[in-house]
């Protein structure tokens, strides 16, 4: 097992060509670039995820229900958004057009849905027709629902394959995360319908639930595939620190609760038996005291050729984008974008013109870009 190293990081964050007007530049400086912190759009309510639609404008989920295209001239609500059941930490949570999209017009999102013993995490997908959804139907929905308000996840990412990783939290429940065969705490691989993949890791042995990647996870809030090599990254929430960044691999145990380097809220008393664990994944690096990461993209653009390859990850409890540089598996540098500058920082997002897109989490919330 690979043994986790501990970072800890300070800097600072960056913008690039615009498909979208600006409101605001700030100039920045990090260890490879200069770049100016561009505001694009104000107003946002507790916006949780975001991807680029063909033409330009960027479709906007917010948690409280509402999924939004920012246009250059105007910010316009989409009708048709599937009914979500808001409260604590549920909602309307992350998008994913479907890598036919240009053709078929579908889209995927992941929320929160009511069930007769409280809430879970759900997966459906639409067509984009105009400023309406059509023809929604979920496609996955956790079996286990209940009335806790956090941990719901839920990251959506494609894989060079075409199938469909979804992430869950172990719902406030630390023992889900280690039942195979609760869909709590795991990453799961569908098909774009719903369906199983045969070459799912529990499909032939039946050793947990077939649509399982992965489990031991707590609350996986950043998801990202490499281009070229199709590896799957994931940053994680961890309790009192022991926030983590892990490859993630078929069938995989992520030890969740059995090993991580967090505390118990409070009273900073020890959970589980201990940091690493044979037979369990131990993380590439972790974060105490925790960060809160959330948004997980690597950057493959021109605009900062420095920055190429990287990964870059929001977050929440600090307040800023982490750059990473990574060799293989093995982080190899850190850098701090943007501390305390912006707030909350939700998802991180590579535009098609070559800059970084992020949002940010708060009532009174905001859409930015880095440009060089």
């Amino acid at each position: 097992m690979r043994k986790s190293t501990a970072l800890y990081m300070a800097g600072i964050l960056c913008f690039a060509t615009p498909l979208l007007p600006s409101l605001l530049h700030a100039q920045e400086s990090s260890q490879h670039h200069s770049f100016s912190l561009v505001t694009v759009r104000e107003g946002l309510v507790q916006p949780w995820g975001f991807v680029f639609l063909p033409d330009g404008s960027i479709l906007v989920t917010e948690k409280r229900g509402n999924l939004l295209r920012i246009s250059a001239a105007s910010t316009s609500r989409i009708e048709g958004v599937p009914a979500v059941a808001t409260g604590g930490q549920g909602g309307l949570l992350d998008i994913a057009l479907d890598p036919d999209f240009a053709t078929n017009r579908t889209l995927y999102l992941s929320h929160s849905v009511s069930g007769s013993s409280g809430s879970g995490t759900a997966v459906s997908r639409a067509i984009l027709q105009g400023d309406s959804l059509i023809g929604v139907q979920r496609i996955w929905e956790m079996d286990r629902k209940t009335g806790a308000g956090q941990h719901f996840g839920s990251r959506l990412r494609f894989l060079p394959d075409g199938t469909l990783l979804v992430s869950t939290g172990d719902r406030g429940d630390m023992n889900r995360a280690q039942d195979p065969f609760d869909s709590a705490g795991k990453v799961h691989r569908i098909n774009r319908d719903g369906s199983i993949p045969p070459d799912n890791p529990f499909v032939k042995n039946k050793a947990a639930a077939a649509s399982v990647y992965s489990l031991g996870h707590r609350n996986i809030q950043g998801l990202a595939v490499q281009p070229g090599t199709g590896k799957i990254f994931a940053t994680e929430h961890g309790p009192q620190g022991g926030d983590e960044l892990n490859r993630v691999r078929a069938g995989a145990n992520y030890g969740w609760p059995v090993v991580t380097h967090g505390r118990q809220y409070g009273s900073g008393a020890r959970i589980g038996e201990g940091t690493t664990k044979e037979g369990m994944e131990d993380s590439l690096i972790q974060w105490t005291p925790s960060i809160a990461p959330s948004g997980l993209d690597f950057y493959t653009g021109n605009a900062f050729p420095k920055w190429r390859g990287n990964l870059f990850s929001g977050n929440l409890a600090g307040t800023r984008i982490v750059r990473l540089a990574l060799d293989g598996d093995r982080v190899i540098e850190a850098e701090t974008l943007l501390e305390g500058r912006v707030g909350r920082i939700r998802d991180v997002r590579e535009g098609p013109d070559g800059y970084v897109y992020f949002i940010t989490d708060a009532q009174r919330a905001g859409l930015y870009r880095l440009e060089p």
